[in-house]
This record gives structure tokens, sequence and C-alpha cells, in this order.
């Protein structure tokens, strides 16, 4: 272990992430995993280290943290108000510093450094549902099954809370103050989906209404899934039959007793006997993830070679993210030492070439 993240506070839903468990959904325990799972490959590309390591999820609501060493991080996901608060030379760590300094504003969607001792204050978020601490070396928490993930349906992990000092692997990377271009994915939008095994059940008429209609995202939305609220009468397959319970996958949209559709998520249950009218791609599961209570969704049907092309695409965006990095530029408003800053470093650079 070379050094620990301390937790001074912490939102209702802060967890540890990471890919989740393959190979388990015979055992009936899902994959879990990060509900953003794009967001783990923009902390692994601003950190420049591998998208396996864990990060710390925060649903809706961050917290304070304060390092014991000098730490790497990034900021992904659903954008949060995030600051960070300087520890004064020779301030205890874990202890709130007297006298601090204020370190001012970080920028979303970007790398950091946070320096032993100083506080980071991470706020509500202001758009999307997700917003994801990654840190240099990943949280070191024991695997459990293959995974460092909590998996709360199924008892595995627990929530972050205060007082909580979680571990952290070698950091063998180096720089931060690097950025991504910001995402679309936060407020709702199209979702592409495929035919599942149960579509044909459905009417015609049911289905284009399906693929027709504006959907909200329900409050009632977990890891476990998304409720959505639809105007109109529900749907329901033909005749009202019943589905032997079988394997589902997060991405299926069961339509439950009511009518109406849930779009099932990270710590999905792995059989079910709802009909299926439907199932996401993999590659837009992000957006659905990402939606705050109230956004809009709609769904559209594409062909299977449609879906493995936008897959091919998507997995080919996600390598690419390295080349879309840019050096981040700081607010001079946010800087309280700036004339500490050699700003014309680089002109002085350039002219010793």
């Amino acid at each position: 272990m070379s050094g620990v993240l301390i937790v001074h506070s912490a939102g209702p839903g802060v967890t540890v992430q990471d890919r989740g468990r393959s190979g388990t959904l015979a055992f009936g325990l899902s994959r879990g995993g990060a509900m953003d799972r794009l967001a783990l490959a923009e902390g692994a590309a601003l950190l420049g280290q591998p998208g396996t390591l864990a990060t710390l999820e925060l649903a809706g609501m961050g917290g304070r943290f304060e390092a014991s060493r000098d730490l790497r991080i990034a900021l992904t996901g659903a954008p949060m108000r995030a600051s960070l608060t300087l520890a004064p030379q020779g301030a205890v760590h874990g202890n709130a510093p007297q006298g601090a300094v204020q370190g001012g504003r970080l920028v979303w969607g970007a790398s950091h450094l946070l320096p032993a001792g100083a506080t980071l204050d991470i706020g509500p978020v202001t758009a999307g549902a997700y917003g994801y601490l990654h840190v240099g070396g990943g949280i070191d928490v024991p695997q459990v099954l293959g995974a460092r993930s909590a998996h709360l349906a199924a008892g595995l992990g627990r929530v972050i809370k205060a007082g909580d000092r979680l571990p952290l692997g070698k950091d063998a990377g180096q720089g931060t103050g690097l950025a991504l271009p910001p995402s679309d994915r936060f407020g709702g939008g199209v979702v592409r989906v495929v035919a599942s095994l149960q579509t044909g059940l459905f009417p015609q008429d049911q289905l284009d209404r399906f693929a027709r209609t504006e959907f909200r995202r329900d409050t009632r939305a977990n890891r476990m899934g998304v409720r959505l609220d639809g105007a109109g009468e529900g749907f329901a397959v033909s005749g009202g039959l019943s589905v032997v319970s079988e394997l589902i996958v997060p991405g299926d949209i069961q339509v439950t007793g009511d009518g109406a559709p849930f779009v099932l998520m990270a710590e999905s249950q792995t059989t079910g006997g709802y009909p299926r009218i439907a199932t996401v791609l993999p590659c837009d599961l992000p957006r659905v993830a990402q939606a705050p209570a109230g956004a809009v969704l709609e769904f559209r049907f594409v062909t299977m070679a449609e879906a493995l092309e936008a897959e091919r695409r998507h997995r080919n965006d996600i390598s690419a993210l390295a080349g879309q990095i840019q050096p981040l530029v700081r607010d001079p408003h946010d800087i309280r030492d700036l004339l500490a800053y050699q700003l014309i470093s680089g002109v002085t650079a350039g002219n010793d070439l």
C-alpha cells in the first residue's frame, strides 16, 4: 500500500467501482461495476493508466477527501462542483487544517494534483447522475470474485462513509493538468436498441408507439435499473402471455406489470420473467445511466448489423481518447498565487532550442 485516501464525508451513494465481474452469471451474480463505463475509460486516459483500476463512483453527490501523499486525480462522468483547499506547511494529515489556503475550483473532465494534506470537496451534480473520482494507481481495496467493485444488491462491498481510509495503489504514471472535450451524454437523448427475445410477442402497433414515445426517467432509479414514464397507456405482450424466467443482461428493457418499461442496469438480476421489449446497445447505456430524473429518453430500433458497427466505432473512440486530451488552461481568476507561475517558461524554452 502506498498511502490512503481519507474520507471526511461522503454522499449517500459513493462506492468503489471498476469494470465489474465476468463469468459469474451462471452463479446468479450480474456483472456490476461502474454505471458509466465510458467514464472509467476517460479517467484512465487522463491519468495514463489501465482502465481496469478501481475508482470512486459518486451517485449524485460527492464528499470531502484528503490524500496522505501527493496524489494524481481525474474527475469524469457527470459534472460536479469541485474545489481544492491547500493545507499549510506542517498540517497534520487526517485533521481539518487551521488557516488553510484556498486552492480554487477544479475543472471537471480533467486531471489535477491533490497535494498531501489538501482537501478535495466535491458537491452535487450539475448535470447527469454519476460522477467519478479516479486516483493514480487506483483504489486498492481487496478483490472479491475477481473485481474490486461493490455490488450492493449481492451484498459485496458497501457504501463508502466518513472515516474510511481507502488504500491507494502504486502510481506508475506522471503528469496532470490534462482535459478531455465535454460529452453530451448527461441530459437524456436518443438511445439505440435492438430486438430482444420477446420483442416479437409485442403487437407491431405497440412497438411503433414505443419507438415514438418520449419517455421521462422516473425518480425510481438505482444501480439495478431505471424506470421510464411515458404518456398514454402502458405496454404489454399479446394476450397477456406469461414468459418463462430466463437469462437477462444489463440493457434489457423489461415491461413490468403496470406496463412501464424498466431498463436493467449494472446490478440487475440475472434471470427474470417480465417480457423484454428491446435491449439497449452497450455503447448507449452510459446515456441511460447518466439521464437525471425527468430527462427525456427516446428509443430507436436498429438492425444487428448497425448495432455491431456502432459498438465497433465506440471501441475505436475509446482507443482514441488519449489523442483527444489537451492541456488544461486554468482561469487566472482561480489562481491565488499567480505571480508564482513562470508564465513565459514556454517562450524561454523555445528560445533555448
